[in-house]
């Protein structure tokens, strides 16, 4: 008995590679369904899928996982990063609940492929295209490549990510169909956003040759929201507690809105001859409407009788600090009489970024096959360019029920908190002193302008490559197989420019616009934000800056604003909107690599490969220093050593043996000569370093992998990567002085332009907390990437396991359409020199303490489970993913480690475990009705200061996305 692949499978497994050898297995696959004499049984769906990819592991010859289509556009996920997620030894990290990072062996150092072609991403980094960029309903199946071979491009630590789309001249009949769903966001108040998605294939026998052509294409508009609640608690009252510094409910808001269209022509005039071209376009505009409430001005309370904490936490940093004191429950009320005149204060914060990208992959190339040679050959360009505008406005509320002096903009608000229970809430207290009603919180003469942000910021990325590949086959020479060898070139260029502008941020009423005279631009906040966890304390009422306004004409409302200002004050401090020389960069590079890879075969016990790649890159930077146009250049070139080794160890059971040397480029802001500044005291100065060397990775696998039965695996495998001159942030903070004029009671030096005790003179730097507002200029902290002398080694075992009780169906009927599909991996991080240091506020609640910063973003355990049911029509799928702790820099906006916010450290966020389910039914052959869940159980994220379970500083709280449509193949 054979089992037959559905129509699609046979493109799916055909586009791993375009080598004649894996093509010989297609065709030998369709001879075997054309064998009248054998009886087909047709298996679709996740059987089939699993099946497809079982078999290309199994027969690789170095370590790859797989992941392909259930059917047309219907990966196991409708994010890539979520689809990645199923890969044993793969973590994501999202972004307002969306997979957006992809982290392989604990690294985010990763190369993105389409079709084995190198990709460019829209900002500045080097994995390639982002997975929120391409929608998973254009892609057939996903490859990821953990051990490389000579031929595999450098540049990865973890491994290479390949996207694979359909190949026509494999496709067995016509290929159409058609898929319409909508999606719906929990913590939404927007109406269901559609998703369209279609695809068209065939090929057809002329004259000519055989021709084939497929479009696969997909619109997209989808909504991610999450909550998210910050408390601030780094400052020491007289009574030894902890209090608060800030408060902060924040709100993140994402729209996709996403075009993606591959299209691939084959044509191949003789059995021996082949040509195609490739054609992906994404475009995507994603638009982030967030909202800000601060409360802010509260650290003034801490020593007052009015804003003692009614209860207080133990906190347990570790690393030999004492058990600390936190204030947990309390109020925070105003003391006109005996203390500060105008704190507390409420801002009301609108930011609305956005990035603008279009992306396009062009792939012209051919192969032809002699009696011994086989030649390809390949021109590739990928291009990315993108935008990002953003127009973030402050404004301020003035309190009508309090007695201010009326010359700062502060405002004496009362409030109340509880932060136990995991919930960081705060609200205003109504029954507190001085209290404001909704009405007055709603009342556009309440308010006046604090500060806007206009950006406008562009990134154009570029990579050309061509690429000859050559094999020839030995057939008289004992165990070598044949012999490989190329050439590839390459020219990268990266180019970004700076364009900003802002109106204050003031701190006087003389120069703060009233509300009253921009009425037209306010509009109330939403009022949803206990949706997230059933919560009763936050601010329900409060106005904005109208973020579809700010979005949509981001220079009409800068320009009221803008004339509302001077109208309060013809002399008030606004930087026009321009482009900032100073941020100006660009980077080019040429690469040129070669390569020889000899594979080998004795008997039917050993295969496998070992070759060399060697690389040449010249790098040119380029920018301005002290306004001063000019460019520097280096080079620097590597040797490449990998082997991979598979043995047949016994009948179904393989071990796989891997050895490689790989180098990871720097980002292309971490080579910039330029440099960006901010207005802000609180933003670090990020500098950039040319002489910023590759990193150089070493890596070793070792693998056992037994198919106990038909699309069954059970395997473990140990692995193991050095790392030598990995990249890590040097930090130099700016000395904090004691001072009796500033509300914290701490002041940086406001002198320059020579910081004498450390950090960067930021001449546009406007002080609010830590200085006089009435000087501008201060030395702020700095940052400058650099390379760890010191040798990093991640090593780990991932165990994986699937089986399907399908074979058993005599037996359970019904039952027998259960399957399980599960992956752990338990990985450790040792070695490296970075450390953080506390400095600023950090050093004044920890003191002098610095800790190994260790991997961001790693790990040490993490696992799915999957159970899925396909029968009768019915297919349902359940995974839960689970990941430990880990330390990171992603936190909620506004917050710095630089000394405040989070204690001087990267945040550990908590474990984690997230369910997602689908279930889907097929009305007949050609009709599909499915539903899809995204966080079925709206997990929060929990993010701790300085160590695990410490001090609770922010928490997330993302949407359940339910996903429902239908589909039609024709």
């Amino acid at each position: 008995m054979k089992n037959n692949l559905s129509k699609i499978t046979l493109a799916i497994l055909s586009a791993t590679t375009l080598n004649l050898a894996f093509v010989a297995q297609a065709q030998e696959a369709e001879a075997a369904v054309d064998d009248e004499n054998i009886e087909i049984i047709e298996v679709k769906g996740i059987r089939a899928s699993l099946a497809t990819a079982l078999a290309e592991k199994q027969s690789a010859s170095n370590l790859v996982e797989v992941i392909n289509a259930i059917d047309i556009g219907k990966l196991p996920d409708q994010n890539l990063a979520e689809v990645l997620e199923n890969v044993t030894g793969v973590q994501i990290t999202r972004t307002a609940g969306i997979g957006t990072g992809v982290q392989i062996r604990g690294s985010n150092a990763n190369r993105v492929e389409i079709n084995g072609v190198s990709t460019v991403g829209a900002g500045s980094g080097r994995n390639g295209i982002s997975f929120e960029d391409v929608n998973a309903s254009i892609i057939a199946g996903v490859e990821v490549t953990k051990a490389p071979d000579a031929k595999t491009i450098e540049g990865s630590v973890g491994g290479t990510v390949n996207l694979r789309t359909i190949r026509p001249l494999q496709l067995s009949e016509t290929l159409a169909s058609i898929r319409v769903q909508g999606e719906d966001s929990s913590l939404s108040t927007e109406d269901i956003k559609p998703r369209f998605s279609g695809a068209f294939g065939d090929n057809w026998d002329t004259e000519y040759g055989k021709v084939g052509f497929v479009m696969s294409g997909s619109y997209t508009e989808q909504e991610a929201v999450s909550f998210r609640p910050r408390a601030d608690r780094d400052n020491i009252a007289d009574a030894g507690h902890q209090g608060i510094q800030f408060l902060v409910q924040e709100q993140e808001n994402d729209d996709y809105e996403t075009l993606n269209l591959a299209t691939t022509f084959e044509w191949a005039p003789t059995e021996n001859m082949k040509f195609h071209a490739d054609i992906i376009i994404n475009d995507q505009e994603r638009s982030r409407d967030q909202y800000r409430l601060q409360a802010s001005g509260v650290s003034a309370l801490k020593n007052y009788d009015t804003s003692i904490p009614s209860q207080t936490e133990q906190v347990d940093y570790g690393f030999g600090l004492p058990i600390y004191n936190a204030a947990l429950v309390g109020v925070l009320h105003p003391d006109i009489i005996n203390g500060d005149d105008d704190d507390p204060n409420l801002r009301f914060t609108t930011e609305t970024g956005s990035r603008v990208t279009d992306t396009s992959v062009f792939v012209l190339g051919g192969e032809w096959q002699g009696d011994k040679l086989f030649v390809s050959a390949e021109f590739s360009s990928s291009q990315s360019d993108s935008s990002s505008p953003t127009l973030n406005t402050t404004v301020n509320f003035i309190n009508p029920n309090c007695p201010l002096d009326a010359s700062s903009n502060d405002n004496c608000v009362p409030y109340k908190y509880d932060l136990s229970g995991g919930s960081l809430a705060f609200g205003i207290d109504f029954d507190g002193p001085y209290a404001p009603t909704p009405d007055q919180l709603l009342d556009p003469n309440n308010v006046v302008l604090d500060q806007v942000d206009y950006g406008r910021d562009t990134n154009e990325n570029s990579e050309e490559a061509v690429r000859v590949d050559f094999s020839y086959f030995l057939d008289d020479v004992p165990v070598i197989t044949s012999v490989d060898w190329g050439l590839r070139y390459s020219e990268s260029s990266h180019e970004f420019r700076d364009v900003s502008g802002k109106i204050g941020g003031f701190s006087r009423m003389s120069d703060s616009a009233s509300g009253a005279d921009f009425a037209d631009l306010l509009v109330k906040g939403p009022s949803n934000y206990g949706d997230g966890d059933d919560r009763s304390l936050f601010i329900r009422n409060f106005l904005l800056v109208d973020p579809d306004k700010s979005f949509t004409d981001a220079l009409g409302v800068w320009e009221t604003l803008k004339a509302a200002t001077i109208a309060k004050n013809p002399d008030a401090s606004i930087r026009e909107i321009a482009e900032n020389d100073q941020g100006y960069r660009k980077v080019e590079e040429e690469t040129t690599a070669i390569y020889a890879q000899a594979n080998f075969e004795y008997g039917d016990f050993i295969r496998g490969n070992i070759g060399v790649r060697y690389i040449e890159t010249d790098i040119t930077s380029t920018g301005f220093q002290d306004g001063i146009k000019g460019s520097t250049g280096g080079s620097y070139d590597f040797l490449l050593p990998r082997l991979n080794l598979v043995i047949d160890a016994a009948d179904d059971v393989l071990v796989r043996v891997g050895y490689g040397t790989d180098i990871r480029r720097p980002d292309f802001d971490q080579l910039g000569v330029g440099y960006s500044l901010d207005t802000s005291e609180n933003a670090a100065v990020s500098l950039g370093n040319p002489g910023l060397e590759p990193e150089e990775v070493d890596s070793f696998d070792l693998s056992v992998e037994w198919y106990f039965a038909p699309s069954a695996i059970a395997s473990v495998g140990y692995f193991k990567k050095e790392r030598t001159n990995i990249f890590g942030t040097d930090f130099e903070g700016a000395q904090l002085y004691a001072s009796d004029t500033t509300t914290g009671g701490l002041a940086r030096d406001q002198v320059g332009p020579v910081c004498e005790d450390g950090g960067f003179w930021n001449p546009i730097a406007e002080a609010n907390q830590l200085g006089d507002p009435s000087i501008t200029g201060m030395c702020v902290d700095q940052t400058m990437p650099g390379n760890d002398p010191d040798t990093t080694e991640v090593d780990g075992f991932e165990f994986a396991f699937q089986y399907s009780l399908a074979d058993f169906e005599d037996e359970l009927g019904w039952a027998s359409g259960f399957g399980v599909i599960a992956n752990y991996t338990m990985q450790d991080f040792s070695g490296g020199s970075v450390e953080d240091c506390t400095s600023g506020r950090g050093e004044t609640v920890l003191g002098e303490l610095c800790i190994d910063r260790g991997l961001l973003d790693f790990s040490e355990n993490a696992y799915n489970f999957t159970l899925y049911y396909e029968k009768y029509g019915l297919s349902a799928r359940m995974r839960y993913t689970w990941r430990e702790a880990f330390r990171t820099q992603d936190y909620a906006g506004g917050a710095n480690s630089s000394g405040s916010s989070t204690l001087s450290f990267p945040v550990v966020t908590d474990d984690r475990g997230q369910l997602n389910a689908s279930i889907s039914y097929d009305i007949n052959d050609k009709f599909n009705i499915g539903i899809e869940a995204v966080n079925l159980t709206e997990e929060s994220i929990d993010q701790y200061c300085v160590a695990e379970d410490a001090l609770l500083c922010f928490v997330g709280l993302p949407d359940r996305r339910i996903t429902f449509g239908a589909s039609y193949r024709f």
